[in-house]
């Protein structure tokens, strides 16, 4: 049986997301980000075609090594204003049954006590239907906006998250047990002490002596997300993840990097399947080749490919507007993403912005419905991928078009689900149940047994600033 394609719509609680510039276009919705029915409108509409996901992507900080400003960030709107992700999620809950909601948050400057609290509420008030995109933030403004001298450096901080993780995992998945709460109004005892247990966690970074504030929900761990694709993050993925986000390069590249993932995962003695693999990607379609193309065209002509390459250059710490047209970019030691900056080493300023033409670098998709679908499905089959994040263009135009002319085409080809399967999250993408599967490390904490007898774990304090260490 071929490999049913999943597919997480992705946005971001903003103005401009990816392809910068679409903003300007009269059918695009996008400046109406602050309305609560902006959301819950996408919501319904995404649940219509049977998406599993949305996926809401988050900054903190800004884009200012572009021209060392935001003055193009602020004429643009390049990720900014940018509000935060996870209070959008219970009104969209609210407007739909199936719907999943990946949120991205940047553990770096979250407290994992209280943070264990915003998620298990979550996964609560969404019967289930919440995962959690883990990123450690890359931004030295955002560093700086939190009060500390420079950006921890890279692999220093998935040091942190794997230590955040851990913490998070002994709070939601083993502070509860299962059977604690009773409930019982006769003989008034809503949770058994004996069956919540304290945390205990001394480590490097985290001090926790607590229990965690809410009762277990329907999948304790929300689903693990994560985008990092260096060395040390597809380390981190392998331990940790679920599902992972992957950038598209060619067939060649993608297929790499799906097997580098699989590879992650059985280094960490879980199964290569454990982890879905998704990548972002871009659709235009029309009912003729002709008219998306036309579409295409027409989306050209409110594109920003500065804005764009703006953008990038916060991805990659370097100030792109400091080159010429045709001078190579080298890559050099910075704290941004360090796979980005790998990547695009020797392109010039000119290929970038051609690259850049429709305000965004991800792959794009043109054409019929039969022609999507086509190039879809080669992507599915070529590399190993599980699914993709479809960008937004114009919303919801780019969305809708999708829904109506690509879902049915591929669900002709049973490569798309007809209905969606009940369940949580991740018993929706896994078929396995609501909570981490026994393979995963996070499951080891249920054992009260283990959590009680793993209270300490010191090292040595190294590596971060003064300040840094004061906001850990």
């Amino acid at each position: 049986m071929s490999k049913q394609i999943l597919l997480n719509a992705f946005n971001m609680n903003c103005v401009g997301h990816i392809h910068h510039g679409l903003w300007t276009h009269p059918r695009d919705r996008s400046t109406d980000f602050n309305s609560l029915s902006y959301w819950t409108d996408l919501a319904k509409l995404l649940e219509r075609g049977l998406f599993d996901g949305l996926f809401i992507a988050d900054i903190l900080g800004v884009y200012d090594v572009y021209q060392n400003g935001i003055d193009l960030p602020l004429q643009e709107a390049i990720q900014l204003p940018v509000n935060d992700p996870l209070l959008l999620v219970s009104a969209m809950a609210g407007v739909t049954q199936h719907l999943g909601f990946g949120v991205t948050a940047n553990l770096s400057y979250e407290a994992p006590y209280t943070f264990a609290r915003r998620l298990s509420t979550l996964d609560h008030l969404t019967g289930g239907r919440v995962g959690w995109n883990i990123v450690t933030g890359y931004l030295e403004s955002a560093a700086k906006a939190m009060g500390l001298s420079q950006q921890v450096e890279h692999d220093r901080r998935y040091d942190l998250a794997d230590e955040y993780l851990e913490v998070l995992y002994k709070l939601l998945e083993g502070s509860w047990q299962d059977d604690a709460v009773l409930a019982d109004r006769e003989r008034r005892i809503y949770a058994q002490p004996g069956k919540v247990h304290k945390v205990r966690h001394h480590g490097e970074f985290y001090q926790v002596d607590g229990y965690h504030l809410s009762q277990p929900s329907p999948q304790r761990t929300p689903l693990l997300f994560q985008a990092g694709s260096s060395a040390r993050g597809s380390r981190f993925a392998g331990q940790h993840a679920e599902c992972v986000f992957i950038g598209g390069n060619g067939v060649e590249a993608v297929r790499s990097e799906v097997d580098k993932v699989r590879a992650s995962a059985l280094s960490a003695g879980r199964e290569a399947d454990g982890i879905k693999v998704f990548m972002g990607i871009g659709v235009i379609v029309a009912p003729t080749e002709a008219e998306a193309r036309a579409k295409h065209a027409e989306y050209l002509r409110y594109a920003s490919p500065e804005a764009g390459i703006a953008h990038f250059s916060s991805s990659t710490g370097i100030d792109l507007a400091a080159f010429g047209l045709d001078e190579p970019i080298q890559a050099r030691k910075t704290n941004a993403i360090e796979s980005v900056v790998k990547t695009f080493s020797g392109w010039t300023k000119r290929r970038l912005l051609e690259q850049h033409a429709l305000g965004g670098r991800y792959p794009l998709v043109i054409g019929s419905p039969a022609q999507v679908a086509d190039q879809l499905i080669a992507w599915i089959d070529a590399t190993g991928l599980d699914g993709f994040n479809l960008t937004r263009i114009v919303t919801p135009e780019s969305y809708a078009d999708f829904i109506d002319l690509v879902v049915p085409e591929l669900q002709q080809r049973g490569r798309y689900k007809t209905a969606y399967e009940g369940g949580a999250l991740r018993h929706k993408l896994f078929g396995n149940g609501p909570r981490l599967p026994a393979n995963h490390p996070g499951a080891a904490w249920r054992d009260p047994a283990r959590l009680q007898g793993a209270t300490t774990r010191y090292h040595n304090l190294r590596g971060l600033s003064a300040n840094a260490l004061s906001l850990l």
